[in-house]
């Protein structure tokens, strides 16, 4: 989860503790392919669009079962209990890492109120919780997780942290927190000073077909020897997305996707900008939504949050689980179809905008609507900022 250096995460007053939400109708057309480096061609499926159903928020540090609520970097949904389950990027700093669990009813053009229900830890094989940066090796950095309803556990990702050595991981926890087993993954994911991930561009992503049986993680940047995170001028180099099988736990496909460059240039004087892969979705066994969140310093609250959604079919492009390094021209990254720009969004007003775009890095399915559609969800990691807001999003999904 990149952020500027002003953006650190510390201790700051709790807020005055309210709750925002607002129902508004939009709708989001199909914007057409984007640019990238070639690719295999893309069928485009039935035109696919997304219509806002309402905004909700949760204050600035708010305090509940004893944790500090903030940093929510993955969401998900479980059918049969109705719950959200919400993953918090606090790795173990302010509160031992962590993840809630969430109602939000809502109609067809508004939502409710948003309700924590309950606070678990994470916990290691010995049943403790992960101990803070400066405390231990295994020190998480969760970012994205997924509910599996067959056996009733999450399973969820760390970036690691490059400076204790603790690498990336996929794991696998109980409702109550313990831990039922850690993956193995590639080597090409363990932090060296000339190969692997980048601080903070490790792995952002998850999402589980919908039979349950596997699971893909997504690198938010490129490995250090398969080129540079995006620019303003130029996309840069491939994250790799890397599919596992759950039963034997075996990796057994990759492919690579090439975010956008950033959308515009910081404005002066500022200079911090990024973009990258902040989530990924299964839509059917095959196609993927993927997340795209950019943070480009000096613009207002609006424009210097830019999320796009793109979907890609994961039958597509080179399987590069082999190739060490991903040079131009050594394979073929997945084609991407652009499905939203979340700048175009307009708000309950005629030629409004939604006031605010914040740090979006989970999205989830939620329950079908009335007319049979899926609901789709996103939120915002605050990186416990009060300049920044945990802000949720609700869809209604046309495919």
């Amino acid at each position: 989860m990149p952020c500027p250096p002003q953006l650190a995460k510390t201790a700051f007053e709790l807020t005055r503790r309210q709750v925002l939400r607002y129902g508004a109708a939009a709708t989001l057309g199909l914007a057409g392919f984007a640019p990238t480096k070639p690719a295999q061609a893309f069928v485009a499926p039935p035109r696919t669009r997304l219509r806002l159903i309402g905004e909700a928020r949760l204050p600035h540090r708010l305090q509940f079962q004893g944790t500090t609520v903030g940093g929510l970097s993955g969401i998900d949904y479980d059918e049969a209990s109705g719950l959200y389950y919400l993953l918090s990027d606090d790795g173990s700093n302010i509160n031992p890492a962590r993840f809630y669990t969430a109602r939000l009813p809502f109609e067809t053009d508004r939502l409710g109120e948003l309700t924590l229900t309950g606070m678990t830890a994470l916990r290691q094989a010995d049943g403790s919780t992960y101990p803070a940066a400066l405390r231990g090796i295994q020190v998480p950095d969760p970012e994205a997780i997924r509910w599996r309803g067959a056996s009733q556990t999450l399973l969820w990702t760390s970036e690691g942290h490059a400076l204790t050595g603790a690498a990336p991981a996929l794991r696998e926890s109980r409702a109550d927190g313990t831990l039922v087993r850690e993956f193995a993954l590639p080597a090409m994911f363990d932090f060296h000073l000339t190969q692997g991930p980048r601080i903070n561009l490790a792995l952002e992503g998850l999402a589980l077909s919908p039979d349950g049986s596997r699971a893909w993680i997504a690198m938010e940047g490129p490995l250090r020897q398969d080129g540079q995170p995006p620019t303003v001028q130029a996309a840069g180099g491939p994250c790799r997305f890397t599919q596992l099988d759950l039963a034997s736990g075996q990796v057994v496909r990759q492919i690579a996707y090439v975010p956008d460059a950033i959308p515009h240039a910081p404005v002066a004087p500022a200079t911090h900008a990024n973009n990258g892969v902040s989530e990924i979705l299964m839509l059917d066994a095959d196609r993927m939504l993927v997340l795209e969140r950019a943070y480009i310093a000096g613009h207002d609250a609006l424009t210097g949050n830019s999320l796009r959604l793109y979907l890609i079919d994961t039958r597509e492009g080179t399987d590069t689980l082999n190739i060490p390094a991903l040079q131009p021209g050594a394979y073929q990254p997945a084609a991407k179809l652009l499905l939203a720009d979340f700048s175009t969004f307009t708000g309950p007003g005629p030629g409004s905008r939604l006031a605010h775009l914040d740090n979006t890095e989970g999205m989830s399915w939620g329950p079908r609507l009335p007319n049979g559609n899926r609901s789709l969800h996103f939120i915002s990691d605050d990186n416990f900022n009060p300049r920044q807001i945990t802000q949720w999003l609700a869809f209604e999904f046309f495919d």
